[in-house]
């Protein structure tokens, strides 16, 4: 089960891991250095790229975190599998309560004719993007911990 399961998990959590990472290397950064007309398009573009893949890896990371951590054979594997496992929960949480709502609402927006009442959600946006681009990469390094367990 081992032999089919762990390249799995390391596929979908360092995918996941590999894409907010990035994010917080070039996209955001890029995104933040935009006039604001040019940022909403730019987000709109990104903000639809990554469904259904991301929720797909997030959500494939949680369900075999919780498969590796009861029936991995050593105690402290399991430990790191739950670890991460809650790890990679909280990421998706954030994702859907805080980073996708903006991103829906982004996609409604004109460029060309922001509403008088726009607020730019850069900030708040790209503060709850690098909390869960911290989980991912915690989530990847928990994992990685835990296979070392049982190599």
């Amino acid at each position: 089960m081992l032999n089919y399961l762990a390249p799995l998990l390391l596929l979908c959590n360092g995918l996941a891991a590999g894409v907010l990472f990035g994010t917080q290397l070039g996209g955001f950064p890029y995104l933040a250095s935009l006039p604001t007309d040019r940022y909403v398009h730019a987000h709109a573009f990104f903000g639809q790229r990554y469904d259904p893949a991301m929720p797909i890896c997030l959500v494939g990371t949680v369900a075999l975190d919780a498969v590796l951590a009861v029936g991995a054979s050593e105690p402290a594997a399991r430990t790191l599998f739950a670890v991460a496992g809650v790890l990679a929960a909280a990421t998706a949480l954030i994702s859907v309560t805080k980073n996708a709502p903006v991103n829906r609402w982004m996609r409604t927006i004109d460029p060309d004719n922001l509403p008088d009442d726009f607020r730019d959600p850069r900030h708040t946006w790209g503060t709850w993007n690098r909390r869960r681009s911290l989980l991912t990469v915690a989530a990847l390094v928990a994992n990685c911990a835990a296979l070392g367990f049982l190599l």
